[in-house]
Order: structure tokens, then C-alpha cells, then sequence
């Protein structure tokens, strides 16, 4: 009697809660639609609230169409155009008379409200991810932030006070701390599967032969995830099996070769891109064979940006509202969403990651108007990053889980792509056997060395000493790992973890791509490990230079460690990068491999430095710590940087890399771009090729 009396009330309170969010909506649509038609003193101002008021009642149409469950049965060109409306204010043609823009939304709004609005208009750009999710209740508080903040300037106006910047960032701060919870929660539990996933039900039930699909993910959709969809139709079954099959393949290696249960979890997530579904939908049944089902975020499904400059101006919008406060409720907030998903988080195993390559050159422009981070919200920033790592090792344990990745090109580089597609394919199924043999040999020269040197050559400046653990029992032990085509795809690369003390000089780099920045004449020189200066040639003064770096590869610290010294051995990789003529299209996941490479931040090993780990000849690694990760127990605040980015030397950059015995000897592994080592020769045949 009690359970049915505890059940009914359960239900009433659920139906009191739906009517309350139906008529919450049926207000603020009134709102917006008045709001469309009012007129306001300011011209500017009003040109504002029409536009965005009007975007919003397009998204509640968008959000009406979804409900009914036939959204993508609409004819193919009112998917376009509905698409491109979606868009349309920040796309390159519109974007510099765009209210999303900061400088114009500055020279138009004022230099107190241009900002704020600014702000709002990109916090209401991403609410297009809640109306295809039918996350409800998140549309429905964005709504209500809107019509808020209008109220505050129509107000302002009847009163002759205006609204005050203050008052605004207020609003917005509120907002933004106390609906953190709900999504947070979605958020977490899509990723662990908790939830249902829009995603999944996309990729499984589609008819992948009809380009309709890809509208109903609500992301930017451009000729070149129309372009993908459709040259993914024309591939054999076979050949798409060999794609999943190698990146589903590579995360099982992952767990069995460090020795982790992967039957003890029970979901895996899946990051890819827009076009790539036949191959996501075979690698989600070859999941589900190892008694995996498949979480997706929505954000985690990557699409052709439409337009990079909006990205990367409103990359620190979070600096509008960032204080201590902030930082502590957010993290209340996060926290509270992983104990509401805990048990599922238990059965979390990691991320496969689809990346891809191949994307136009982007040269951000560095605007003044856009927000910024203070030096002491640059502190906050990297507090907050660290603390939210410790959450999430705190739900999702290190020491259980793994990740693969892989990458493919997209149409986007050019009528090269079936030729530069067929040849990755080729790379990520390389005889991961061979590697594992050469690599051998440079392993066992560089366990007896006491540091190695590298030297550019030509314009590469590169100068560097690199100190290297001291084995204690040679027969049992070894520095560097034996790394071919498991987590990190394709083969082939030996790495290890650089002691700090003792490692210095200059590391240098005529031109890098990095998370898809480019960055000229990149130079860092480093004092016991650490990074000391750096400098560019991207921007006109050193300053812009320098904030450059500090934000998009220091990850905002203002010195990082040399947490990984690595050597990439796939001269395969790096002669069809050559001969293709797309070097600087690579990923980073590629390009590490096509030369020697130096990670800024943690190292391979962070949060797992206490598991064992093994190479294929039986030796035990030894070296996954430095003296910054070994303070995790007596610091661990002082430890970890929750960051790690790879810079490559390509080979025609480089000089000489030799390991220095203890005994004085100078052993070269690789010379004026060429493998010397005997036994390593064989990796030449690709350069000579190419």
C-alpha cells in the first residue's frame, strides 16, 4: 500500500512538473514574440534583441518539428536552409557585421554592454546542441536568460538609467552557477551511458545512404561532411570493417597489454566526426561483441567549424564570469553529477577517438575586444582544469581504464583525398611486427645511455640535451616503451619519460601545426627539464607572440615540464606526407610519429606511474615518473598539469640524435634525416621512396 501511494505521488509530482515547464514556455515564447516586435531608444540595441529573439523562436520551431519525430523526413533542401539559418550570423560572409563578432558587437553595443551581449550571443548559439537533444528544460532556462536580460535594458530605458554591466554579468554569473547541475548531469551521464544517447540512435537507425541524416545532429553542416558522407557510401563493406575493425581492435590491445580487466566495464565512448557513421555503426557492433554498449556526447561529435575566428574569439568567454565563486561552484556542481552517475562511471572504460585531418589553414586573428583571462584567472583556470581532473579519477579510475586513437583526412584537403584516404588506411594497418623489431634496436642502445643529444640542421636551431633514467638491474629493466599500434595509432614510436634534472637546451621548430594552429619559427629552451623562455613568430610584438603560447600549448601555465622524449619511427607516414605535399595537414597523432618529439606537460604515464608495465622482450619500464609526478602523494596539487602536447622535429630538420654512454661514447641513432643504427636501416627504404 505504501509503494503504490510513494508511486502515485511520484508520478503526480512528475506531471506538476511537466505542467509547470509547459507553462513557463507558453510565457517566454509570448515574451520573444513581443520582444521581435518592440522598439527600443537605441537602434543598435534593438537591431540586437530582434535578431536573437527572433534566432530563438527559429530554434522553438526547430524544437517542435523534432518532437513530432519526423524532422529529417522533410524535403533535403529545407534541411539546407534550415541549417544554414541555424548559422547563418556566423558564417565568414556575415560574421564581421555579426553581433557574435566583439569587435563589432563593441563598436556597435558600447564598450561595457558590447562585451556582455557578445557573450549572451554565443551562450544562445549554443543552445542549438539542447533543441536537437530535447534537453527541455536547458532550452527553456536559456530562453528565460534572454528575456531577462532584455528586461534589464527595457527597463533601463523607461527609467533613464540604462541597464549597467554590472547588473548584466550578474544575471549571467547566476545562471550559469545554478543550472550548472543540470547540465552537468546530462552531460556525465551521456557519457557513461547513463542516458540515452540522441547520438546513438542517429548512427543505428539512419539511412547512411541518404545525406538527410547528418541534419539531424544540429551541427554545421558544409560540403565537406556532405562530401565524406557520401565517399563513405562508396567504400566495400570490407574495407569499412578494416576501418573499425583496427580502431576497436587497438583499444582491446590497449587494455590487454597493460594488463587491465576490460570485462569489468561496461561502456565505452566514441568521439568522431560527422560523415564517418558507417564505420562508427560497425565499431559500435564490435563494442557490443566485448559486452560494451556506447555512450556519446554530442559534443564530442566533431563537424567542419563554420567559422574558426567565432571559435577562437569566444574561446574565453568564461573570463566574463571566472572568480574563485565560480570555479568552487562549478566544481559542487560536477561533483554532484558524478555521484548521481557513480555506479555507472564505475563501468566506464575510456574513449575511442576519431579524429581527422585535412582541414583549410586558419590564422587567427587576435581581436582586443574579445574576452580575455586576467593573469589570476589564468591561476583560477588551471585550478579548475586540475581539480576537475581529480574528480574525474576520483569516479573513473586511471588504473582501469584506456583509450584508442585514430585519424583519417576529409575532403576538405583537396582532390588528393581518395588517393591521401586509401594511404592512411595503409598506415594504420601497418606490420606493427617489423616496428616492434627495429624498435627494439634502438631500445637497446638507449638503455645504456646517460642522456642523448639532438641538433637540427638547416634554419631548425634545435640544441638539446636530454637526461635519461639510470637502470638498476639493465637484464630486468628498460627506459623507453616499445610502442606500436594499440592506443595510439598508427606504429611507431619508442618513448619514455626524460629525468627533468639535467635535461636543457633549445628546442626548435621552423613551422608546427598544433590543434590545428600554425606556429612559425617555434622555440622553447628549457633549464632542468622546464621551460624557462619561448617565443614565436606569429604576431607583430613578442607580447602577442608569448600570449599565443601560453594560451594554446602552455595551457595557461606559465612553465612546463618535458614530459615525454620520444622517437618516431614511421618514415612511411612522413614520405606520403611528402609526397602528397600535405606535411602540415597531419595530425598530431601522425606527425609524432615522422621524427623525434618532445611532450610539454605530463607524461605518458600520468595518474598510472604505479601500474607495472612490460615491453614485448619481458623487461620491465621503469621510467614513467619525473620529479614533478612524484610528488603525487606529498603534492599532488604540484604534480600533475592535466595536459600533454607533442612537438615534432621532422626528419629533414634534423641533424643528429645520438644517446651518450656512460662511458663517454656518442652513438648516432639518426643522421642528417637518416636512420644509422644498424639493424634500423630498413626505415630508410621509406624515405629514399618518397
Amino acid at each position: 500500500m505504501e509503494q503504490t501511494e510513494q508511486t502515485e505521488q511520484t508520478g503526480i509530482q512528475f506531471l506538476d512538473q511537466e505542467l509547470l515547464l509547459k507553462s513557463r514556455k507558453e510565457l517566454v515564447l509570448q515574451r520573444l514574440q513581443e520582444i521581435a516586435e518592440e522598439v527600443l531608444q537605441d537602434q543598435n540595441l534593438q537591431d540586437y534583441f530582434h535578431q536573437y529573439s527572433k534566432f530563438l523562436l527559429l530554434l522553438e520551431d526547430t524544437f517542435e518539428r523534432l518532437q513530432k519525430g519526423n524532422y529529417l523526413d522533410q524535403d533535403l533542401a529545407f534541411l539546407q536552409q534550415r541549417n544554414q539559418d541555424l548559422y547563418q550570423d556566423i558564417l565568414p560572409t556575415h560574421y564581421e557585421q555579426s553581433f557574435a563578432n566583439p569587435t563589432y558587437a563593441t563598436k556597435q553595443l558600447g564598450q561595457e554592454q558590447g562585451p556582455v551581449l557578445c557573450y549572451l550571443a554565443g551562450k544562445m548559439r549554443n543552445l542549438i546542441g539542447a533543441v536537437f537533444e530535447a534537453r527541455e528544460e536547458e532550452f527553456l532556462v536559456g530562453l528565460e536568460l534572454f528575456v531577462e536580460i532584455y528586461a534589464c535594458f527595457s527597463y533601463g530605458e523607461a527609467s533613464g538609467e540604462g541597464a549597467s554591466a554590472k547588473e548584466l554579468k550578474e544575471i549571467l554569473y547566476w545562471n550559469s552557477c545554478d543550472y550548472a547541475r543540470l547540465r552537468g548531469e546530462h552531460q556525465i551521464g551521456t557519457m557513461v551511458g547513463g542516458l540515452p544517447s540522441y547520438v546513438a540512435s542517429l548512427v543505428q537507425n539512419s539511412d547512411l545512404g541518404d545525406e538527410r541524416y547528418l541534419y539531424g545532429y544540429g551541427h554545421y553542416v558544409s560540403e565537406n561532411e556532405i562530401a565524406c558522407a557520401k565517399f563513405m557510401a562508396t567504400l566495400p563493406e570490407e574495407t569499412i570493417a578494416t576501418m573499425a575493425n583496427t580502431f576497436t581492435e587497438g583499444y582491446r590491445i590497449g587494455f590487454e597489454i597493460t594488463g587491465k580487466d576490460l570485462s569489468k566495464k561496461s561502456v565505452a565512448e566514441i568521439y568522431y566526426h560527422l560523415g564517418f557513421e558507417r564505420m562508427i555503426r560497425k565499431a559500435m557492433e564490435n563494442l557490443e561483441k566485448l559486452h560494451l554498449k556506447v555512450g556519446f556526447r554530442q559534443e564530442r561529435v566533431e563537424s567542419t567549424s563554420p567559422n574558426r575566428q567565432y571559435e577562437y574569439d569566444h574561446k574565453d568567454d568564461v573570463a566574463l564570469l571566472l572568480d574563485k565563486g565560480f570555479v568552487q561552484r562549478q566544481l559542487e556542481a560536477r561533483g554532484n553529477a558524478f555521484k548521481h552517475w557513480e555506479k555507472e562511471a564505475l563501468g566506464y572504460a575510456g574513449p575511442l577517438v576519431q579524429e581527422t585531418f585535412g582541414e583549410e589553414d586558419f590564422d587567427p586573428i587576435s581581436r582586443p575586444e574579445a574576452l580575455h583571462f586576467t593573469e589570476e584567472q589564468n591561476h583560477l583556470w588551471v585550478e579548475y582544469l586540475t581539480k576537475q581532473g581529480e574528480l574525474l579519477r576520483q569516479y573513473i579510475l586511471p588504473q582501469e581504464r584506456s583509450f584508442t586513437i585514430i585519424a583519417f583526412p576529409i575532403p576538405a584537403v583537396g582532390d588528393i583525398f581518395p588517393t591521401l584516404f586509401s594511404e592512411t588506411i595503409r598506415l594504420n594497418t601497418l606490420d606493427y611486427q617489423l616496428y616492434r623489431q627495429v624498435q627494439q634496436k634502438l631500445i637497446d642502445v638507449l638503455d645504456l645511455g646517460q642522456y642523448c643529444i639532438v641538433k637540427g640542421k638547416g634554419n631548425n636551431q634545435t640544441d638539446l640535451t636530454i637526461a635519461l633514467w639510470k637502470l638498476r638491474d639493465p637484464k630486468k629493466e628498460t627506459i623507453f616503451e616499445n610502442c606500436v599500434a594499440d592506443v595510439n595509432i598508427p606504429v611507431g614510436e619508442v618513448f619514455t619519460s626524460p629525468v627533468l634534472e639535467g635535461t636543457q637546451g633549445k628546442l626548435h621548430v621552423t613551422k608546427v601545426f598544433l590543434e590545428g594552429l600554425e606556429y612559425r619559427d617555434l622555440c622553447f629552451i628549457f633549464q632542468d627539464g622546464k621551460t624557462t623562455e619561448y617565443s614565436c613568430n606569429n604576431f607583430a610584438t613578442k607580447e602577442e607572440n608569448e600570449k599565443f603560447i601560453l594560451e594554446h600549448i602552455l595551457n595557461r601555465h606559465p612553465s612546463l615540464p618535458m614530459g615525454e622524449f620520444a622517437i618516431g619511427t614511421n618514415t612511411t607516414a612522413y614520405a606520403m606526407a611528402r609526397r602528397l605535399g600535405v606535411e602540415r595537414k597531419l595530425p598530431i597523432l601522425i606527425a609524432e610519429k615522422t621524427g623525434p618529439h618532445f611532450a610539454l606537460g605530463d607524461t605518458c604515464y600520468s595518474h598510472t606511474e604505479d601500474i607495472r608495465v612490460y615491453n614485448p622482450d619481458g623487461k620491465e619500464i621503469v621510467a614513467k615518473e619525473n620529479s614533478c609526478s612524484k610528488m603525487r602523494e606529498s603534492a599532488p596539487g604540484e604534480a600533475y598539469f592535466n595536459y600533454h602536447t607533442d612537438i615534432t622535429i621532422p626528419y629533414d630538420e634534423l641533424g643528429l640524435l645520438a644517446v651518450v654512454t656512460k662511458e663517454g661514447e656518442e652513438i648516432p641513432l639518426i643522421q642528417d634525416g637518416l636512420f644509422v643504427l644498424p639493424g634500423t636501416e630498413v626505415l630508410n627504404e621509406a624515405l629514399m621512396e618518397g
